[in-house]
């Protein structure tokens, strides 16, 4: 027995791993972090006086995420089914836990410090929590899923406390997140795509539009994102430095390193706007070329889970695709003002320990997925 699993382990191993995948992540770390460096030099200069702060700090994130995502790749990614349970409990007990003891920044109470110079985002964490219980559970459960009652609302039901939590913080671009990824795992799953219509007219869009209305910070984003420009000094001040930054851009950019936006127009440049400070810096061409790179990376999510060779493998890849392909989707929206800003981050390019490190092990269990199916189409 133990040379059969042996045998089978080794088997695993031996099979290669999707490689245009791998080099179009490292392609987006490496550009992540020269945006990183460049957009965050003068706010870093007049923080700390070390222009290098964000950089050194991302640059360390980034080489323990590929370490993580290179050793993660190599273990078959059968062995998290088994854990799918405790993935949900564990999403609780840090959703709970930030609310006590996390520390509240700009009105949100987001971040857990273990020390001054060391903290962590739970939200983070549990996006990637959420995708092994729903890829677990889906599959436990996968006779239920034409249903309504018993497969669409028990298993939407399910994410409800965790958003609920999200909410409290108050984190609503992790709750759009998580409902998006949900949403496309259980369509992947079998669900009805008729029901999730009715379900998203009925309760889901009145439901968001009630959260916005009662909140007067949500609905001061949704005026500014109609208007900026009413009150440009304020709350639309954001969208409209974007707008200049990208327009400033042009086909070529003004050069790498060369923003005026950066130089403290931009609040904190390096964070979800870091999209706007690219397209000045190296223009519509760059921008192209940094969306070809996402476009890429999420064609190759979805191979994989298509070319899976297990239920459970699908559904792992068509949750960290989507989770990747949301936020894309969500921050280059906001950026460019064709959506009310969110606080979304860009995937491997916003400055931030948490999401990169969780990012590149979800990365990952993707390559694990193309390796256990021995699918790689280059």
């Amino acid at each position: 027995m133990a040379k059969k699993k042996t045998g089978k382990f080794s088997s695993f191993l031996n099979n290669p791993i999707d490689f245009t995948l791998l080099i179009t992540i490292i392609l987006l770390i490496g550009i992540g972090l020269v945006m990183v460096l460049s957009a965050s030099s003068p706010s870093a200069l007049a923080i700390s006086g070390d222009s290098y702060k964000y950089f050194n700090k991302q640059l360390l994130f980034a080489v323990l995420g590929v370490i993580a995502m290179m050793a993660i790749s190599k273990i078959d990614y059968r062995f998290y089914q088994k854990f799918y349970k405790q993935a949900w409990w564990l999403s609780a007990v840090l959703l709970v836990a930030v609310k006590l003891i996390g520390r509240k920044l700009n009105g949100a109470q987001r971040w857990i410090y273990i020390t001054d110079a060391l903290s962590f985002q739970p939200s983070e964490i549990v996006k990637f929590l959420v995708i092994v219980f729903y890829a677990g559970i889906l599959v436990k459960n996968r006779d239920e899923l034409p249903y309504f009652w018993k497969g669409l609302v028990k298993h939407i039901c399910m994410v409800a406390p965790l958003i609920a939590l999200l909410l409290l913080e108050p984190h609503f671009s992790a709750s759009i997140v998580i409902i998006g990824i949900v949403c496309i795992m259980m369509i992947v799953a079998g669900c009805k795509f008729t029901q999730f219509l009715a379900v998203g007219g009925g309760i889901g869009i009145p439901a968001a539009v009630l959260l916005i209305v009662k909140s007067p910070y949500r609905l001061q984003r949704v005026v500014s994102f109609l208007d900026p420009w009413k009150d440009a000094s304020d709350t639309g001040w954001q969208v409209i430095q974007s707008l200049y930054a990208i327009g400033s851009g042009g086909l070529f950019g003004v050069g790498l390193g060369d923003s005026k936006q950066k130089y403290l127009y931009i609040p904190e440049p390096h964070n979800d706007f870091i999209f706007a400070v690219l397209a000045e810096e190296l223009g519509f061409i760059g921008c192209a070329i940094v969306i070809i790179l996402f476009a890429i990376l999420i064609w190759r999510g979805i191979t994989i889970s298509m070319k899976a060779p297990d239920m459970f493998g699908s559904l792992l890849a068509a949750g960290i695709t989507s989770m990747i392909a949301i936020q894309v989707i969500i921050n280059i929206a906001v950026v460019t003002s064709s959506m009310p800003v969110t606080g979304m981050a860009l995937p491997f390019f916003s400055y931030g320990g948490t999401a990169l490190i969780i990012n590149l092990i979800a990365i990952g269990i993707l390559l694990s997925v193309s390796r256990a199916g021995n699918k790689t189409d280059i």
